[in-house]
């Protein structure tokens, strides 16, 4: 497996890290011992950066990893565990915006490192940039758990450059984690070129836009309950059809490469920097042996005009949230 380093300060990593969302429900049921046997095949391949957040099925996520790490056999330093906080929700699966004061972080971290059976988490971030707080505060708050060996790295979530600048002049920022792929390039104008002037680097999430530029998706393809593709405005209507049709055109490129639409897709995203790690939210082992072919796929500059001419920058029909959700993104103020 090839590695990356995320950011100036931060751990040397695997190039491709494993999103585990997916695995807890938010995507629809999932299978628990499938999802435990796909983070083993993710560790056998060379990966060494596991992706969670509290709140992914209310603790079910982190458990889940706990359990995938203890019947991996493997020593815990083996694998960076990335875990976001704050996020508040309801049994029925509401949102409920971000606390992010400072007696809030112990309090989640305590919780995550129970739940998750370690005594240290490798990289901590706010999932979202509470807007009754300054980010210094939070910051402060998480350079505090470093200092007491709780945490190794502190990492931020879709926040713009602004906030970068100030978080980073609290304690140095590991990495931020984003939304970048193919269809989601807004990152690129301002928010990127600042986290490499302060040296931060980047885990980018979506980068197969939760499945939809993946290659597998299809027009009638049912969602389960509680699917958050379902309320996506990506995946509705004539916008759907819109970016399906932005697939094809990428298929055509993949096929004339001997790769899979997923593949140049992922490869598109590590083609776009060495400081840039792409999280791929695999749920079956299938899927992330794919994912993992990204990996083979060299995509020159001919290949990458070819992949921007089939997907346009902001070619994508709708946003990448419902409007009440796109509100809580600093990134896209």
């Amino acid at each position: 497996m090839n590695q990356r380093q995320l950011g100036s300060t931060g751990p040397r990593l695997s190039a491709i890290g494993l999103g585990a969302m997916g695995m807890s429900g938010m995507y629809g049921p999932s299978d628990e011992a499938e999802s435990i046997a796909t983070v083993h095949a993710a560790m056998d391949a060379g990966i060494t950066l596991i992706d969670t957040g509290d709140f992914y099925g209310m603790g079910h996520n982190e458990l889940l990893i706990r359990d995938a790490l203890r019947s991996s056999g493997r020593d815990r330093g083996e694998v960076a565990v990335s875990v976001k906080f704050g996020a508040l929700r309801d049994y029925d699966g509401g949102w409920h915006g971000t606390d992010s004061r400072p007696e809030a972080v112990g309090n989640f971290l305590a919780y995550s490192l129970r739940r998750l059976g370690t005594d240290y988490v490798d990289i901590y971030r706010p999932a979202r940039l509470d807007p009754a707080v300054p980010i210094e505060e939070t910051v402060g708050a998480i350079a505090e758990q470093v200092k007491a060996g709780h945490v190794r790295h502190i990492g931020l979530s879709e926040v713009g450059a602004e906030t970068l600048r100030r978080a980073h002049a609290v304690h140095p920022i590991a990495d931020l984690q984003i939304e970048y792929s193919l269809i989601s390039r807004g990152i690129e104008s301002e928010i990127l070129p600042v986290a490499r002037e302060l040296g931060i680097g980047i885990t980018a999430y979506g980068v197969l836009s939760r499945g939809l530029i993946s290659g597998h998706w299809s027009a009638d393809r049912p969602l389960a309950p509680g699917d958050f593709r379902g309320i996506s405005p990506r995946f509705s209507g004539d916008n759907l059809d819109a970016n399906l049709a932005l697939v094809e055109a990428l298929r055509t490129v993949a096929e004339a490469r001997g790769a899979s639409t997923a593949q140049v897709a992922i490869a598109w995203v590590l083609a776009q920097g060495e400081d840039i790690v792409p999280l791929v939210g695999a749920r079956r082992r299938e899927r992330l042996a794919e994912a993992l072919g990204a990996l083979d796929v060299r995509l020159d500059d001919a290949d990458l005009r070819a992949v921007e001419e089939a997907v346009p920058a902001g070619a994508a029909a709708g946003d990448r949230y419902i409007a009440a959700q796109m509100a809580h993104l600093d990134s896209e103020k």
